[in-house]
């Protein structure tokens, strides 16, 4: 029974850890979506730069196993956006502004992922819940 218990105990700690590494993942890409139409306070300045989450693994002495992490977030390095608005107090001598590397189709996909991943590790804390508790009624039966 220990054994069994460790497992669920196991189950849940990985699960819980993708729950919060694709919580990190939404709030950086909530962040882009945000960010997607700003400009620069200066003329001529850059805008908001899009973030870009990486996972990595890590190995849980404590569970003996393999969790995932939100990793760095980097910034994406692709060209910013650029429109001809000479009246945008953003623009620069030439009337060009800059807006932001964010394409809100790329979030919103990415989001979704996100969302899905969010939901099987929540649905893997479920079941394991339900487990334990059918495992519980058969003990007291």
């Amino acid at each position: 029974m220990a054994n069994d218990s460790s497992d669920f105990t196991r189950s849940m700690a990985i699960a819980t850890s993708g729950l919060r590494a694709q919580a990190g993942r939404m709030r950086v890409i909530s962040e882009n979506i945000a960010n997607a139409d700003s400009t620069s306070q200066t003329a001529g300045g850059d805008p908001y730069r899009r973030k870009v989450p990486t996972f990595s693994s890590a190995l849980d002495r404590t569970l003996d196993a393999q969790v995932v992490t939100l990793g760095r977030i980097k910034p994406d390095e692709s060209a910013f956006r650029v429109r001809f608005e000479p009246n945008n107090p953003a623009a620069d001598a030439s009337g060009n502004v800059k807006y932001p590397n964010v394409n809100s189709v790329v979030e919103m996909t990415d989001m979704r992922d996100a969302q899905r991943s969010y939901e099987a590790n929540l649905n893997i804390i479920s079941a394991t819940r339900r487990m334990i508790q059918r495992t519980l009624d058969i003990l007291k039966s």
